[in-house]
């Protein structure tokens, strides 16, 4: 039983003219962090070409230019309607969110916050983003108020600007499937590996990388972009510079849908930041566990092989994905998160140290096992991410879902998320949780009378089948998606078209995809999913999984 140490990803301390940050510096200072007489050109907001001394971490410039707005008293007549409170039919609103928030709640193109002056034509939102880009390694950052499912999209968007072609790895996101569609890209599959026994989907192999591109090669089919997830829901890391060594050998950028790894490269304990590990496009859903506001997030450019093609397709399928009132409230969180990753590295320690000890209270007792010590089974697993502690709760003989449900309601114990066999504790950086109170509370639960009768009602339960293959692709995806279609019943949709993406929880791998043939094996595989008190079957039309949407026969 062991962590793996993953040395090769593991951060280095970041530092800032040779010494380490890890300051609270006054953030709200009115000092540039690059001489604002440098000004840039539209759309090079972001770019680190800078000296390396140009970038001030002490400073949030984003953030510090709305509360200087707010501060000069500006009477509002333009949106949003709430103008900033001042009461009237909003007092409800601004009790709330607090007054502060209703007056930081600005619209776009302000001049001073993200419209430059004659005086200062780079503007804070340009520094804001020049400073994310270099904290993250990356040579441009877009910060994103949709979450990390707009940067998904964008980047589907983006690649398609390279060609028709996509190899991704088959437990994307539903939001990437979504770009695939959108985009017209036609992809074909890797596949993570599998922990069977607790339902997890990791991450692929440089290895098996390598060859679902030779043999899409040997097809006639080469992929123009690659598409992997690093980290897992699950804490697994990849080998994130190596699949970027296999996707560039075969002529194609590299994405890393990193959207659960935001705090990646702020902690020599943490995995390195995949944009400095060779990635050239990284999803980054900072609100996860970097600590910015729910549904604001980052897209990092990696300064690799691609960066000059791809700079300009994702900045014009950004225009397309965002939103013409982005949420300046968001931006600003976005900006403060990357402030505190950046001088938060003592704090960040402790969490990490909190988590770990974590886990080794859990291993002093046999009714709990930490997932992540059994990662070195998988090849596509090189290192771990000590602020997920995934547990292994079968040997109580109740499910992961009875379990986290049962410590929402008794105790306002909410874990990020739960298979039929596991829990995941999810630690934000620089958080310290309460973690003695809820070990106690899981011994509580699972040794109470209703855990008994829990485990006496499933007695015996059948394991989930194996996971079928995918039928074969009878026409794209997009066309899938958008023909005519009609529904049948479980029983006539063998051999028929999917128009739609069906994925089985756990582990959540797409197991028929728009335009794919269904077959036998994956009918039997999700009823029987969706017959099981632990499972179900996202994008299905009934939850038992009777009906299927199909393409009409013509």
């Amino acid at each position: 039983m062991r962590e793996l140490s993953g040395i090769p990803q593991r951060a280095e301390a970041r530092k800032h003219g040779g010494m380490l940050i890890d300051a609270s510096a006054a953030a709200r200072t009115e000092t540039p962090l690059i001489p604002r007489d440098e000004a840039t050109t539209p759309g090079e907001a972001g770019r680190t070409t800078g000296e390396p001394e140009a970038f001030d971490h002490t400073l949030t410039p984003y953030a510090s230019a709305l509360e200087r707005y707010v501060e000069s008293g500006p009477t509002h007549l333009m949106v949003p309607g709430h103008g900033g409170s001042d009461r009237g039919i909003n007092g409800r609103l601004a009790e709330f969110l607090g007054e502060k928030a209703m007056h930081l709640d600005v619209p776009m193109l302000i001049d001073g916050i993200d419209l430059p002056t004659a005086e200062h034509p780079r503007t804070p939102l340009d520094e804001a983003l020049a400073l994310a880009a270099d904290a993250w390694g990356a040579r441009r950052t877009w910060f994103l108020t949709n979450g990390a499912s707009q940067a998904n999209r964008t980047v589907a968007l983006a690649v398609r600007g390279l060609g028709d072609r996509v190899m991704q790895q088959r437990s994307a996101h539903s939001s990437f499937s979504d770009g695939v569609l959108v985009a017209g890209i036609t992809p074909s599959y890797v596949f993570p590996n599998v922990d069977h026994d607790n339902g997890m989907a990791h991450g692929v192999s440089p290895e098996a990388l390598d060859r679902a591109l030779t043999e899409a090669e040997a097809r006639g089919e080469r992929a123009n972009s690659v598409y992997v997830i690093s980290p897992s829901y699950f804490g697994s890391v990849a080998d994130v510079r190596g699949l970027s060594e296999v996707a560039h050998r075969h002529g194609a950028p590299l994405i890393v849908d990193g959207a659960w790894g935001p705090h990646f490269g702020f902690h020599p304990e943490l995995p390195e930041s995949p944009a400095r590990l060779g990635a050239d496009l990284v999803i980054s859903s900072t609100h996860k566990l970097a600590g910015s506001l729910t549904q604001s997030a980052m897209l990092h450019l990696g300064e690799g092989p691609f960066a000059d093609r791809l700079e300009p397709l994702v900045e014009r399928a950004f225009g397309m994905t965002a939103s013409t009132s982005t949420s300046a409230l968001l931006r600003a969180s976005l900006d403060i998160a990357r402030h505190a990753l950046m001088t938060g590295t003592e704090q960040i320690g402790r969490s990490i140290e909190e988590a770990k000890r974590f886990r080794e209270i859990l291993r002093q007792d046999s009714r709990f096992a930490v997932v992540s010590d059994d990662f070195g089974a998988f090849d596509d697993i090189v290192d771990t991410d000590l602020l997920r502690v995934p547990i292994d709760v079968s040997v109580t003989g109740v499910g992961g879902h009875w379990l986290r449900q049962r410590l929402i309601e008794a105790n306002d114990i909410y874990f990020e998320m739960s298979t039929a066999t596991s829990i995941v504790a999810v630690i934000g950086a620089g958080k310290t949780p309460d973690l003695d109170f809820t070990y106690r509370a899981m011994v509580e639960a699972v040794e109470s009378p209703e855990a008994a009768a829990e485990r006496a009602a499933h007695a015996g339960a059948e394991r989930f089948p194996s996971l079928p293959a995918p039928g074969a692709m009878r026409v794209s995806p997009r066309e899938g998606f958008f023909a005519e279609t009609e529904v049948v019943d479980a029983s006539a949709a063998v051999g028929r078209v999917s128009a739609d993406t069906l994925a089985a929880y756990p582990p959540g791998i797409p197991n028929v995809m728009p335009g794919e043939e269904i077959t036998d094996e994956a009918v039997r595989f999700l009823s029987a999913v969706a017959a099981s008190p632990t499972g179900y079957v996202r994008g299905a039309i009934d939850p038992a999984v009777t009906k299927y949407r199909v393409i009409r026969d013509s």
